[in-house]
């Protein structure tokens, strides 16, 4: 009488899930901290010191902005602690093209993330698709300065309260964007008046 053979396909099977979930757990340790993490914002914004003008210095390509040679932003603090935003756009030709909308917190009570909502057909069309992100990555001490993004990290401008910044302030500019994460390499410069 033959002795039964002994199955090898459960333990082969069993050592087999056991490196594809060791592999798959070394990967996923791998891409710990690297993974699509949001941009840190800076806390608190005395939105009472942002108002006022900021002058658009750089930004990464966006749709609306397609024929701006030169931007800038006009923030109003509203009596219900909303911002009144106004943006302007100069082309080309000279001429300048004007949106306005308003900034909230995304969260009552935190002030460096906004949405912002433009007064135009689209925004009465679909209300919920029309607010952009407004992020508050990085803010100097004297509210000079600014960076400004989108969490997806599509979307970014380099703001300043006079037209154009030095050399020095420049870099800083584009070293604390690249640390957030942003690709500086397509940022879009304010032309020369």
């Amino acid at each position: 009488m033959a002795t039964p053979r002994r199955s090898t396909f459960w333990p082969r099977a069993a050592g087999l899930l056991a490196l594809c979930v060791g592999i798959g757990l070394l990967a996923a340790c791998s891409n710990a901290g690297t993974g699509d993490v949001a941009p840190k914002t800076v806390g608190k914004v005395d939105l009472k010191r942002y108002q006022g003008t900021w002058y658009e210095l750089a930004r990464l390509p966006m749709f609306f902005q397609r024929k701006c040679v030169q931007s800038e932003a006009h923030y109003a603090l509203k009596p219900d602690g909303n911002v009144d935003v106004l943006n302007r756009c100069k082309v080309a030709d000279g001429s300048w093209q004007e949106a306005h909308g308003t900034a909230t917190p995304q969260v009552p009570g935190e002030t460096d993330k906004l949405w912002v909502v433009f007064d135009n057909w689209f925004s009465k069309l679909a209300p919920g698709l029309a607010k952009g992100d407004y992020w508050i990555v990085d803010l100097d001490n004297a509210y000079s300065h600014v960076i400004v993004g989108t969490p997806d990290r599509k979307f970014l401008w380099l703001l300043s309260r006079t037209p154009t910044v030095s050399e020095d302030v420049k870099q800083q500019l584009l070293t604390r964007a690249r640390q957030q994460g942003y690709d500086t390499s397509r940022l879009i410069w304010r032309a020369a008046d």
